[in-house]
């Protein structure tokens, strides 16, 4: 059976506040809400996935009241939510990127730490600790394997999340408009050696130094998009098949052959 799915490509310019941002994106997920089963949000988009004094400021622990804010927003709606990710800071003071999923009754079920902090030596390495944790999840798309962003350029982490069960791949994402065409290449890619539904949420706006390069995209496992947004803020919605992804590893069954592991 089909699911109704919808990204939400928010626009995540630095020139609007935070306490203003999280109102307006909640009133996108309702509204998304009214013809999908599974709403997606992009990376730290309360902040701005470029912007680290903002996610320095607004750092929140995972109990805190962005959380349960998107796990009453879940529940209300009846619906799963992709919370995208958020800055976090534990009780030792270490700061993460967290991406969340929660359940229709609101029950926050995953929650995957970045394990590839972009900025060589600066950036979101700056604030954040790496995660250590691969995580697949069971959703209404199949089993579901989170990442987040600068992930993307590493296969051998969706590999290992296919190897764990993934059918779908779910990347929250502040992707920069000036590398976009690398963004399609890998998101596609990443379908494709993974025979996976790839879901990739990005934002768009400006940000410090960055402009954010939108082009939200529903990739199936044989690779075609079957959705993709444009460079503006925009909710994409898409109807995707669950069982394609093992129909088609069935029928091609390209992973079968790996012989390196």
């Amino acid at each position: 059976m089909a699911v109704d799915i919808a990204l939400i490509q928010l626009d995540c310019s630095s020139a609007e506040p935070v306490h203003q941002r999280i109102p307006r994106a909640f009133h996108l997920v309702r509204e998304a809400a009214k013809d999908a089963q599974l709403v997606v949000l992009p990376e730290l988009w309360h902040v701005g996935a470029f912007d680290v004094d903002a996610a320095r400021q607004h750092a929140q622990p995972i109990d805190g009241p962005l959380v349960t804010d998107l796990a009453a927003l879940a529940g209300s709606l009846g619906i799963w939510l992709h919370g995208g990710s958020f800055a976090e800071v534990d009780v030792d003071g270490q700061h993460y990127n967290t991406s969340l999923m929660f359940a229709p009754d609101g029950a926050l079920v995953a929650s995957y730490r970045k394990i590839h902090l972009f900025g060589f030596q600066g950036g979101e390495t700056v604030l954040m600790s790496a995660g250590d944790e691969l995580v697949v999840v069971d959703t209404p798309i199949g089993p579901t394997g989170l990442a987040t962003c600068y992930d993307l350029r590493f296969p051998e982490l969706f590999r290992a999340l296919t190897a764990g069960g993934a059918t779908a791949l779910l990347i929250s994402s502040g992707w920069p408009r000036t590398r976009i065409g690398h963004w399609h290449v890998l998101t596609a890619a990443r379908a494709i050696e993974d025979q996976a539904w790839v879901l990739a949420c990005n934002e768009v706006g400006e940000q410090p130094g960055v402009v954010l390069g939108g082009h939200s995209r529903v990739i199936s496992p044989l690779g075609e998009v079957i959705a993709q947004a444009g460079e503006q803020e925009q909710v994409l919605h898409a109807s995707i098949d669950p069982d394609l992804a093992s129909t088609w590893r069935s029928d091609f069954p390209v992973l079968q052959d790996i012989r390196l592991a």
